[in-house]
C-alpha cells in the first residue's frame, strides 16, 4: 500500500496536468497545453507540427481517461489521479512512457529549432517545462539531470523514461 507521503507528492503531480486549476483533468487542460506550447515557440495550429502536438495531447489525454477514469465523465479529479492512474502505473512506468510519448515527441518536435523530432536544446526544453507550469529553477534542474552527456539538448529517449518516472515513482 501507498504511505500518505507517497500519495500527497503525488496528488502535488496532479497540478501539472491541471492546466486551468479548476481541480480535475480533462481534455481541455490538454488542449490548453498544447496551444500554449504552440503559442510560446510560435508553431501554427495548422501546421504538421501543430497538428502532431494537438494530436499527441489527444492521444494522452485518451490514455489517461482510459486508466484513471472510472466514474466515466471525462474528468479526472484528483482522487482518480492517485487512486486510479498512479497506483496502476507505479508498477508500470512503461505502460505511462507509452501513453506520453507521443504527445512529448511532438513537444520536442515543436520546440526543436529545426523541427527535429529526436531532440530539444536545454533551454527550448526549460521553456517546455515553464509553459506547462514547472518552476523555473525545478525545471532548470530537471532538464540539466536529463541531458547527462552534457550535449547541450534533450532527446525522446531520455525525456520520456524520466517524465514517466516522474509520475509513478515516488522519490
Amino acid at each position: 500500500m501507498f504511505s500518505s507521503e507517497y500519495e500527497r507528492r503525488i496528488a502535488a503531480r496532479f497540478a501539472a496536468f491541471d492546466q486551468d486549476g479548476n481541480g480535475a483533468i480533462d481534455r481541455e487542460d490538454f488542449s490548453v497545453a498544447a496551444k500554449a506550447l504552440l503559442a510560446e515557440f510560435g508553431v501554427p495550429a495548422r501546421s504538421d507540427r501543430g497538428q502532431a502536438l494537438y494530436a499527441g495531447a489527444e492521444a494522452f489525454w485518451q490514455g489517461m481517461a482510459g486508466i484513471a477514469d472510472r466514474d466515466g465523465d471525462q474528468r479526472i479529479s484528483r482522487e482518480e489521479f492517485v487512486t486510479g492512474a498512479v497506483k496502476r502505473l507505479r508498477d508500470n512506468p512503461d505502460r505511462f512512457a507509452e501513453i506520453a510519448r507521443p504527445f512529448l515527441h511532438a513537444a520536442l518536435a515543436v520546440a526543436g529549432a529545426d523541427g527535429d523530432a529526436v531532440a530539444a536544446t536545454v533551454d527550448d526544453a526549460v521553456r517546455v517545462l515553464r509553459v506547462l507550469g514547472v518552476p523555473q529553477d525545478v525545471a532548470r534542474t530537471a532538464v540539466a539531470a536529463l541531458d547527462a552527456d552534457g550535449d547541450g539538448r534533450v532527446s525522446e529517449r531520455e525525456v520520456v523514461p524520466a517524465v514517466a518516472r516522474y509520475f509513478t515513482v515516488s522519490e
